[in-house]
This record gives C-alpha cells, sequence and structure tokens, in this order.
C-alpha cells in the first residue's frame, strides 16, 4: 500500500512539543469517529524550562516524531494542530453585553458575536495572543445560566467568558518549529484542554473539577464548573524538579534519579517499608533505603500541591470542585500523588487515563498522552460542531460553547 497525502479532511495530526518528549498522533476520521492511523514519540531538544530555546533541535525532533508517526500511519504528513501549554499561559474571566432594542426582540447568532466582542474587548499585557475564548454563561435581562440564547426573547443580552491567553511569541516559535519540519500549522488547542477532553466525564464537570497536568517543567490546571471553564493557570513546577531534587540529595547523575523516580520513587514517606533498600552501582556500589527517596521527594509533592492549592484559592475556585481532582500527565505516575492531592486539597483525586481511540495500542492509555489524544478529539468536536464560530490561525483565538462540554 503506498503512502496517501495527509490533504483530506477526514485525517486529523497532533503536535504535542513538551520538555521532555515531543509527541506526533494521527487519527483519521470513520464515521465521525476518530480512529488511530499512527504515532511518532522522540525526546525532545532545544527546550529549556518548558520553552523551545533552540530551533533547530526542536524542529529536528518535530521532524523525527513526525516520520515514525508516518511510517506507522502510512500517509504523508505535512499539516497539524499544536498544542499550547506550560508557564506561559494565563487564563482570565470577563464579561459584557449589548443592549438590543428597547422592546424585547429574538436573539440572532450576530448579537452573541457582538457581546461576545464586547467581552473580549479588554485591555491585556503586550505579547499575549488569545487562544480560546470559552463562553461560561449568558445573562438575558438578568437571568442566567443560559447556554445559548439563540432563538429567546429579550432587551439585553450579556455573556460572560473565560479567555485563555499564551505568549504570543512561545506560540509563535512553536509554530516556527513546526513549519521548519516540514508541517503546516492548522490551528493551536491549549494542552489542559486537550487533556481533559480525553479524561474528565461530562458529570465531573458540571459537579466541579480540577485537572491537574503534570508535565516536566510546569504543571498546567483547567477548572470546570457547571459543565464550563472558569479557571485556567500554569505552575512553575513539574516532575523534573522532583528528579533533580533527587539527583542534587543521592549525588548522582539525572538520568539515574529519573529512572530511579520511575521505578522505585514515592511521594509519601509512610508508604515505604522501613527496611526497604535497593542496591545501586552509580556513584559507588552501595545499598539504598528507599524511604530516603520518599524523603527528598515528599516535600516536593507538598510544596506543589500547595501552589495548586494557593492558585485555586487566589482564582476564586476552591470552593468549586465539588467531583475534586484528576492528576495526568507523566508526573502523574507518582506513587503517593493522590494521596498528596486528597490531604493538601481536601477534595477526592484520581489518575486521569485517556480514552482509548478505536485500533490505538494499549501503551498510549497513560497519562503522558492525555494531551494529546484529546486534541484529537478536541479538533474532530470542533469540525462537527458547526455552530461553533471558528477562525484562522492568524486571529489566534475560537469560540467554544460552553454547553457543548
Amino acid at each position: 500500500m503506498s503512502a496517501m497525502s495527509q490533504n483530506r479532511d477526514d485525517v486529523i495530526v497532533v503536535l504535542d512539543i513538551g520538555s521532555a518528549w515531543t509527541r506526533v498522533l494521527a487519527a483519521e476520521l470513520n464515521e465521525g469517529a476518530p480512529r488511530y492511523c499512527g504515532h511518532g514519540i522522540v525526546e525532545s531538544a532545544g527546550m529549556r524550562k518548558g520553552l523551545i530555546a533552540e530551533l533547530g533541535p526542536a524542529a529536528k525532533a518535530v521532524k523525527a516524531a513526525s516520520e515514525q508517526a508516518e511510517r506507522v500511519a502510512r500517509i504523508n504528513i505535512d499539516q497539524c494542530v499544536v498544542g499550547v501549554g506550560g508557564p506561559h499561559i494565563l487564563g482570565l474571566n470577563t464579561n459584557g453585553g449589548i443592549v438590543l432594542h428597547t422592546r424585547m426582540r429574538e436573539i440572532k447568532e450576530e448579537d452573541v458575536q457582538s457581546a461576545m466582542k464586547q467581552a473580549r474587548n479588554i485591555e491585556r499585557p503586550p505579547d499575549r495572543n488569545i487562544l480560546h475564548l470559552l463562553r461560561r454563561q449568558f445573562i438575558l435581562d438578568n437571568y442566567p445560566g443560559i447556554s445559548n440564547p439563540v432563538g429567546m426573547v429579550g432587551k439585553r443580552l450579556e455573556v460572560d467568558l473565560h479567555i485563555a491567553t499564551c505568549s504570543g511569541s512561545a506560540l509563535q516559535s512553536t509554530i516556527t518549529c513546526a513549519n521548519r519540519a516540514g508541517l503546516d500549522v492548522n490551528d493551536a488547542v491549549l494542552e489542559s484542554i486537550g487533556a481533559a477532553e480525553s479524561t474528565l466525564t461530562a458529570d465531573e464537570r458540571e459537579l466541579g473539577i480540577c485537572l491537574i497536568d503534570i508535565g516536566c517543567h510546569s504543571t498546567d490546571l483547567i477548572v470546570f464548573y457547571e459543565g464550563a471553564v472558569v479557571h485556567t493557570a500554569s505552575i512553575r513546577v513539574g516532575g523534573q524538579h522532583f528528579t533533580n531534587d533527587l539527583a542534587i540529595g543521592l549525588g548522582m547523575p539525572v538520568a539515574q534519579a529519573e529512572e530511579l523516580k520511575k521505578l522505585y520513587g514515592n511521594a509519601v514517606v509512610t508508604d515505604v517499608p522501613l527496611d526497604a533498600e535497593i542496591e545501586i552501582a552509580n556513584p559507588r556500589p552501595q545499598m539504598l533505603r528507599l524511604r530516603k527517596m520518599a524523603d527528598i521527594l515528599e516535600p516536593r509533592a507538598c510544596e506543589l500541591l500547595q501552589l495548586v492549592r494557593n492558585n485555586l484559592r487566589d482564582g476564586g475556585v476552591l470552593e468549586a470542585l465539588g467531583a475534586g481532582c484528576v492528576l495526568t500527565g507523566g508526573g502523574a505516575m507518582l506513587r503517593g500523588m493522590l494521596d498528596i492531592t486528597e490531604s493538601q486539597l481536601r477534595v477526592p483525586a484520581r489518575t486521569g487515563l485517556p480514552v482509548r481511540l478505536s485500533q490505538m495500542p494499549g501503551e498510549l492509555v497513560h497519562p503522558g498522552f492525555s494531551a494529546a489524544i484529546g486534541m484529537i478529539l478536541y479538533t474532530q468536536r470542533m469540525r462537527m460542531n458547526t455552530t461553533t464560530q471558528s477562525t484562522t490561525i492568524r486571529s489566534k483565538f475560537r469560540s467554544v460553547f460552553s454547553g457543548s462540554f
């Protein structure tokens, strides 16, 4: 079978450039449902603290991941949707509205767009790009809680928005990196929105849930309440900080500390038996008590979850977590993280595994792939949701009905 071009509406390719791993995932739409085609995953290069620092090595990693995915999927990959996440993500809530008429009249789609335009017309720092305009609710003549007012009758229409923004230069670096690897960029999606798409249930979004996506250098947060996004943020602590703590505390190379963390790490000291130990060869042959590792990991885990708690409290959403927390991303795999989350936030917590696409290999049902799989699902839903107003990547924003979550 010869490779076919990707230039078809029924193929979606997503690119997730993380600090540790660069992932490309391809899916085709089969009767409206995404079906796995292929994927590539390579170690990232040219990254520093969650941002692209060197375009050349970063683009080389993207090209390698893309070529891996091409070989598996047997298609020529020439365009993609990019994920955006990391420490430069900033969300804010805003409100705006329009007076329709002195007398009541029917609401039209253009009225909705006018109200949206008023709400998004806010002062924001230079070099901030709008990634998503997320509709929380509409208020018609002081009557709140409306998800879609088109066809209803009233005099004044307001909308509550959540605006997810990113650094314009960081986004441009990601797009340039993809272009250098031979990929056109069709769209950009907030990675935490992707991760939420693949891990959260509709009930959780309704009751109130915080998704905690623990990456390599940062932890991205997204909170849903009554079905809509009400908070997005990023914390500058990730899995690499845990690894670095171990490397320093145990006097060993970072790569060895990472391996030990994955195999034997635990964020709860009291979960580790007092006599548990392993033999290690570096820096010299010796027995290592596993509690010593936990003594190093637990304070960092507590610090991360305290920062999360403070961020949620400052955002006014700490009391909105009726369904608790979901941990995803590679850093969610550390043993004991759920316990630390529950003790620090005082809500139930679970690990977020992504849903399995049709024909997808089982090893991709892993928290590290939550964002990429969710970006496929999100892009497919946006394509099907013809009522959603979308714009090109040039204007860097998209509007989403809160009701569509």
